[in-house]
């Protein structure tokens, strides 16, 4: 046996050694032309030996002798196949796939991945679009362009949008997405609304702050299964935003983007202007603050008999348009003073209330990429003036990315961002006062120029400050108040992360990143400057609120990638995350202050009103995914994540949620070859998410108070009862859909169908007040969302000289509440009110989409030929003495439509934008029916009108209806579809259908540019934004807009700014 030893020892050498002789080490590098392939697949042709690409696109590979060809494969390009031969170094450029062209997106965690691979549905969306109209709130910029995803937007210069994708699923929280920039969360202009504080809509926040000008892409993640693995915020969807680096610079590189644009409202409400303000066609008063008499010659005598003191006032005595026609007769105004003028329309003046708005938007940016790593750096500003007399907004973004190889295996990453913006006087986009009110021979350029008329004498002695009111006790004069009842802020923000990502093997590396987003917000609000609303002079007074919030995150995420021979591949991750958020407000409010003009909260003669907060929640989670693919057609992806809060009881605060998807490509699968379909996939895919709530919401909360002597503190219980018991929220997601292309990818078609449930829904309900309470926090509540989305690509024409691509994108989701919460004793809660106003409440109502309006309407006919027709009596709608369901704020399907025309160095694009269906609560078109400015309201003040519905004129147990023939006062008749008479009357279809925005881009043929020498590209666009109404069921405002933020969009309006329309020009310069 010790014999033969030495022989086996020696065999084994022999065959090592002949091994070792039947091998060569191959090298080589992996580029799309410009930047190097990271993780691209290098495989032995007809083996299982194989290796990735490192980060430099480098790769290294033992092979066989007799090894005959390499397969070289990256997600998204062309598969080369080269001879061995007697090569040893390789230097291969891949080519993207002509049906597979530009399909490499983000997905969670920052991964790139083939998007045939992907058993979801994403849609990515590139810089040029993001900016090509150069709207400074990158969130506007997506409206139209992503299926299931719906944009409201903020009509104020800084002021938040809100988002939602694929409906509202949560009652009482938050339904915005997670928003990722280069893979650090951070808030939306929604997502976190701050209690007392100021709207974020008009303040905005978040990603609205973000410069579009520096984003690379924009990946959406619609659904649960897509964005599982970034825990308890992505239930709604998970928004990642990629920014620019410095990796494709050749060499050192400047480039330059400036615009300016000019802003007009978009919609303009018609008017009439046949009467004047009054009542009774009267048009002035003798003394409007007690209500007045009516000024002939008689009263005239009279008043003077028995006021010999008192001066004739120029004003109403109401605030409504039933006066005397505008036919040029003499009268008394508020500009006039003692002395007449004439009665006149003004045609124009809603018009002359507005300034033109006037936004300039610069970028200027460095990079280079020098073989060890690269860098951006960018400079932003952004001043924009908004169309509301003394109303600006100003930001400034510094932008640093950097990446460097700071040893052979070792990377680091840096992605920050500094934002300082602000504004003298932001303002609310509500204007109570403003066209509803305003009497139609009020002239808003007098207004404006208010100075001049503070010598005119319009009210009695004692009133201090007559040039300030122009209806005296209904409203202020817009302009006085933005001069002097300012909302200023001063914002500081920084957000960045930096990654270390080191390389164990070409196919294994770990990260660790650490990321923050930290701003502290100070705004400061005069809310009383020497108004005159209660005859007094009064002393001002001011608040000055701060604002801190920070989030940060810590995460770890190890990577293995690799190919098993030809068949089999797998991608994988796993990581562990710590998320620490902090918030703190200090409010303090000056009630009377000493001398006017001093900010300053010592400046105060009583009690100073002080609100100090403090929340602070953590969240540690691990998670892990696995992606298997087959061949490269069939492709099984599993994801797990268990969160661990801190805002949920102990024996309920860990939640796991997995996800499950597989897709397969059919074509491949079967070999299928054919001119016409050139690529078919087909995806399902389950997943769960869990959501958890905020803090202090486990125990009871007290506040501080002031106490009666206004020193001692006091802390009052808040009126809800705590809940120990608390269960995360949980959203299910199901969702099947296909990929299809045509003609070789020259169109493509992508089809999804998806449901989603949210369960345990953490809610409020009432109790009874004998507990001493109002309401009693606890887990209830489940909403469905099921919806089809559609996008449609195409090449329609594609040639050097002329091409022309189409996108058109739809989507239809149906949303329903299908409980809320059962007590004990088997009572069931059918509805829970999120907010209302005069007697019109927005509701979640079991049975009901999601956004039920229900208030009072009108009485209608039953069946028979007058059926749905509004009863009238006395010439006057009748008012359904039940509350009715008005309607729902849902829409019916959301879509856009998007063409681009490329002719030789000319661009054209142009975006149309629609939603159809769903209502909503417009009180100012209601109000103006009562207050008579409407041309509607016109018709008939002499003769009176008949209202359109049916009589009853036979009983109540036998009724029969004919056509209402009797003639009412048109004051009367109108008046019933104000919202204070019965809130049918404020209900209107939200329908509409826009030319979003249209651009007309140059670009420098590159012999021009090599003769200016020193600029390598340069193109000009004129630009343009909410160019068209091209359908809309409302003729006076803008249905889309939301001012009041929260869960739902657009649901209550009332005399808002309007949106804007804007035209400009841009510049893009690189050096």
């Amino acid at each position: 046996m010790r014999q033969k030893l030495p022989i086996l020892q020696l065999l084994f050498l022999l065959a090592f050694t002949t091994t070792l002789l039947g091998q060569k080490e191959l090298t080589g590098s992996l580029t799309d032309g410009n930047d190097p392939l990271i993780g691209a697949s290098v495989i032995v042709q007809g083996t299982t030996i194989g290796t990735v690409t490192d980060y430099d696109g480098k790769f290294s590979l033992t092979v066989p002798d007799d090894a005959k060809a390499l397969l070289f494969s990256y997600t998204g390009y062309e598969t080369v196949t080269m001879p061995v031969g007697s090569t040893r170094i390789f230097e291969i450029t891949l080519k993207e796939s002509s049906v597979a062209l530009g399909e490499v997106v983000v997905t969670a965690l920052g991964v790139k991945r083939e998007k045939k691979a992907l058993g979801y549905a994403v849609q990515d969306i590139k810089s040029e679009e993001i900016a090509e109209t150069r709207s400074t709130n990158v969130v506007n910029g997506l409206s139209g362009k992503v299926a299931g995803l719906q944009v409201s937007a903020g009509n104020v210069p800084g002021g938040g949008s809100q988002v939602t994708i694929r409906g509202n699923s949560s009652i009482l929280g938050n339904n915005q997405p997670l928003y990722v920039i280069d893979g650090v969360p951070m808030e939306g202009d929604f997502a976190a609304p701050i209690e007392g504080a100021s709207n974020n809509n008009v303040y905005g926040g978040g990603i609205s702050e973000v410069s579009p000008d520096n984003i690379e892409s924009i990946t959406v993640l619609k659904g649960a299964n897509a964005a599982a693995l970034y825990g308890s915020r992505a239930a709604n969807g998970v928004i990642l935003v990629t920014t620019k680096s410095g990796k494709g610079a050749e060499g050192l590189t400047i480039s330059y983007s400036g615009s300016y644009t000019t802003e007009n409202p978009f919609i303009t409400p018609e008017f009439q202007n046949i009467y004047g303000g009054g009542t009774g066609r009267v048009s002035w008063y003798a003394d409007g603050r007690n209500g007045g008499v009516e000024i002939d010659e008689l009263a005239l005598e009279q008043f003077r008999a028995a006021y010999p003191d008192a001066p004739l006032v120029g004003t109403a005595g109401v605030d409504e348009s039933w006066g005397a026609p505008m036919d040029g007769r003499l009268v008394r105004t508020w500009w006039s003073g003692q002395e007449t003028a004439p009665l006149v329309p003004v045609e124009d003046s809603w018009d002359n209330f507005w300034v033109t708005g006037q936004t300039l938007n610069n970028t200027l940016s460095i990079s280079n990429n020098y073989g060890s790593g690269n860098f951006r750096f960018s400079f932003g500003n952004v001043d924009q003036v908004g169309i509301l007399y003394n109303n600006d907004y100003k930001r400034n973004n510094f932008r640093l990315n950097l990446d460097q190889e700071l040893a052979p295996k070792l990377k680091v990453s840096v992605s920050t961002e500094y934002i300082k913006s602000g504004s003298d006087n932001r303002q609310q986009p509500v204007l109570w006062e403003l066209g509803t009110w305003h009497h139609r021979h009020d002239d808003w350029g007098l207004l404006r120029d208010y100075e001049q008329f503070m010598d005119v004498h319009i009210t009695r002695e004692s009133d201090q400050y007559p040039y300030a009111n122009w209806q005296h006790s209904f409203a202020l004069n817009r302009f006085y108040e933005q001069e002097t009842l300012t909302r200023a802020n001063d914002k500081d923000r920084f957000l960045g992360n930096i990654a270390f990502t080191y390389e164990f093997l070409p196919n294994l590396n770990l990260m660790v990143r650490g990321g923050t987003d930290l701003w502290t917000d100070t705004r400061r609000s005069i809310t009383r400057n020497e108004r005159i609303k209660s005859n007094t002079e009064r002393t001002q007074s001011f608040n000055e609120d701060v604002l801190r919030r920070q989030e940060t995150n810590v995460d770890f995420i190890l990577s293995y990638n690799n190919y098993f021979g030809e068949n089999i591949s797998l991608t994988a991750q796993a990581g562990g995350n710590h998320r620490t958020n902090y918030f703190k407000r200090n409010y303090i409010g000056v009630n009377d202050a000493t001398i006017n003009g001093l900010y300053n909260v010592a400046n105060n003669a009583s009690q100073n009103t002080n609100v100090s907060r403090i929340e602070e929640k953590e969240v540690n989670s691990f998670f892990g995914s696995a992606s298997l693919g087959y061949k490269s057609f069939l492709y099984l992806d599993m994801t797990a994540r268990n969160d661990w809060s801190s805002t949920l009881p102990v024996e309920n605060n860990s939640y796991f949620y997995p996800s499950l998807s597989l897709s397969g490509i059919l074509t491949d699968a079967l070999n299928i070859n054919s001119k016409f379909l050139s690529f078919a996939k087909v995806r399902v895919g389950w997943a769960q998410v869990g959501s958890d709530t905020d803090p202090y919401r486990l125990t009871q909360v007290f506040d501080p108070t002031t106490g009666w002597d206004a020193t001692t503190p006091l802390f009052t219980e808040q009126g809800t009862i705590a809940s120990t018991g608390l269960r995360p929220e949980r959203t299910t997601g199901k969702e099947v859909g296909a990929d299809l292309r045509f003609l070789g990818g020259r169109i493509g078609l992508d089809v999804t169908l998806y449901e989603q449930t949210t369960t345990d829904q953490i809610i409020s309900v009432a109790v009874s007040r004998a507990t001493g309470y109002d309401s009693k926090l606890l887990n209830a509540g489940k909403i469905r969302n099921r919806g089809v989305e559609v996008v449609l690509n195409g090449a329609v024409v594609d040639n050097p000289n002329f091409g022309w691509n189409v996108s058109l994108n739809y989507a239809r989701n149906r949303n329903s509440v299908l409980e809320l919460f059962t007590d004990d004793n088997g009572n069931e809660l059918e509805t829970i009110v999120l907010s209302s106003r005069r007697g019109l409440s927005l509701e979640a109502r079991v049975g009901q989409p999601f956004g039920t309006l229900f208030g009072s309407g009108y009485a209608r006919v039953e069946g028979g030929e007058f059926d749905g027709q509004v009863i009238y009596e006395d010439g006057i709608a009748v008012k359904d003495p039940d509350l009715k369901i008005l309607g729902n704020v849902t829409p019916d399907w959301i879509g856009g439509f998007r063409n681009e025309f490329r002719l030789g160095p000319v661009s054209i694009s142009a975006l149309i934008d629609a939603k159809i269906g769903g209502d909503i609560a417009e009180e100012s078109t209601s109000t103006g029916y009562q207050t008579g400015v409407y041309p509607l309201t016109a018709l008939g003040r002499e003769e009176g009108v008949i209202g359109v519905g049916a009589v009853n004129i036979g009983d109540d147990e036998n009724p029969v209806y004919v056509a209402n023939d009797v003639v009412a006062p048109t004051r009367n008749v109108l008046g019933a579809l104000s919202v204070r008479y019965a809130n049918e009357g404020a209900i209107f279809d939200a329908s509409y259908v826009k030319l979003r925005e249209a651009s007309i881009r140059y670009v420098l043929p590159s012999k021009m540019v090599e003769k200016l020498g020193f600029i390598r590209a340069a193109s000009v666009s004129v630009i343009g934004r909410n160019l068209a109404m091209l359908y809309s069921n409302h003729s006076n405002i803008d249905p889309e807009f939301n001012i009041y933020g929260g869960n739902l969009q657009g649901a209550l309006y009332y005399t808002t700014i309007p949106s804007t329309r804007s035209f400009g020009v841009n510049l893009n310069l690189t050096f």
